[in-house]
């Protein structure tokens, strides 16, 4: 099947819809499927294009039997509501001018956020006769509004509204990336919502070695906490930091966070002395990190928006077979103690996950234990190939136009 998908985020930025995409994109590539991808020249979340990709409006080329086209975006780093916006709505024009150049396709999958995407999917979809799956890793502009990015009942507001409906009822599939997502879809009359999960590529992570990274960081010795992912507005680094204050004076416990966002600059500005920032690194190299540490941190706010999301770090420590600290409410929480590879704390409480980092450091059994168990429920679970496995039977159940 012809499949041509539609985001402005791939590698060699680094995050969550990157990873996703693009190792899907791959395993149906090497099944025999001709696979696209338009997506926008990188800058995600820095607004700062690598200097191979500068000084030009388009890029083409083909990483593992997958043809990417990059097209121009107005670029800005990951921060101001009217800047993402411009950013968001330059990929869209540019990507319905890229469309006319790329191959024939059977399916259209476009990734939200940001919605625009699902306008320019929809367009592409309907002009090559094509199905269109609209990809809901973010419920928009719910999720805004209760980050508090913009006002319930605004213009803004009323405008993402109206977009979402209109993408959700143009969508042959509405693939959603947790099963809360998919409940609350369902919830609101959108029957062709189904339940898409992300996932990991255990093999990645099946004997990494952290000792290197440890040298590296002067960390060879004690407990070690990491954090990798976006230092942006959901994910309550506050907590994370005020906890590390907390376990100050316990020489044996340093916290590690690796990543960059909007909040980065005002987290770095708070010098908690046990605490150490990186930038974020290769795709590459995460194994490795992951395996340095001897706990694994996923907060998120507290908020009811999160109560059905489950971060895509999650499954990646999983892989990584280390213990999870999940501040987390709700389907992320449930799914850590179903796979019995962690501790599940309230989010936001900075006491209650200094307990639980103070409980691990103390037991390395118990950490050796909940991570053997987070890695085989990870295998049997949320590997990509069954992922794939799963896209292909979507495919199949869709019928062509």
């Amino acid at each position: 099947m012809r499949i041509l998908f539609l985001t402005p985020y791939y590698p060699p930025e680094v995050g969550a819809p990157q990873t996703r995409i693009c190792e899907l994109a791959v395993r149906l590539a090497r099944r025999g499927h001709q696979v696209q991808v338009l997506t926008a020249l990188p800058n995600y979340p820095s607004g700062s294009i690598p200097l191979e990709y500068r000084d030009r409006d388009a890029s083409w080329e083909e990483c593992e039997g997958v043809e990417v086209y990059r097209t121009w975006i107005y670029a800005t780093p990951n921060r101001g509501f009217l800047r993402r916006v411009l950013n968001h709505f330059s990929f869209m024009l540019t990507a319905l001018i890229a469309a006319p150049r790329m191959e024939p396709c059977d399916v259209v999958v476009a990734e939200s956020p940001p919605l625009f995407d699902g306008m320019a999917g929809w367009a592409i979809a309907h002009c090559r006769r094509a199905r269109f799956f609209f990809n809901v890793a973010d419920l928009w502009p719910q999720s805004a509004v209760e980050l508090g990015a913009i006002a319930k009942g605004s213009l803004p507001e009323r405008i993402a509204a109206w977009i979402e409906h209109w993408c959700y009822q143009r969508a042959d599939r509405i693939l959603a990336v947790t099963r809360g997502i998919e409940s609350q879809l369902r919830t609101a009359g959108w029957a062709q919502a189904v339940y898409f999960p992300n996932g990991v590529e255990v093999s990645r992570f099946a004997g990494a070695d952290g000792r290197s990274f440890r040298i590296a960081q002067g960390l060879t010795d004690g407990f070690l906490v990491l954090y990798a992912g976006t230092h942006g507005l959901s994910q309550a680094l506050d907590t994370v930091l005020l906890a590390a204050r907390n376990l100050a004076t316990d020489p044996r416990i340093r916290f590690i966070l690796v990543g960059d966002g909007a909040e980065k600059d005002r987290l770095v500005a708070m010098n908690v002395t046990n605490v150490r920032f990186l930038a974020s690194q290769p795709r590459e190299r995460m194994p490795e990190i992951l395996a340095a540490a001897d706990a694994i941190l996923v907060p998120l706010r507290d908020l009811p928006l999160f109560h059905g999301a489950v971060p895509s770090k999650t499954y990646e420590a999983l892989a990584a077979a280390r213990p999870v600290i999940m501040a987390v409410k709700g389907e992320a929480a449930a799914l850590i103690r179903q796979a019995q590879a962690g501790l599940v704390v309230p989010p936001e409480d900075p006491l209650a996950l200094a307990g639980a980092i103070r409980e691990l450091a103390s037991d390395p059994e118990l950490c050796r234990r909940l991570g053997e168990c987070g890695r085989r429920f990870v295998k049997e679970n949320f590997d990509r190939e069954r992922l794939a496995d799963r896209f292909e039977e979507l495919l199949k159940a869709s019928k062509i136009k």
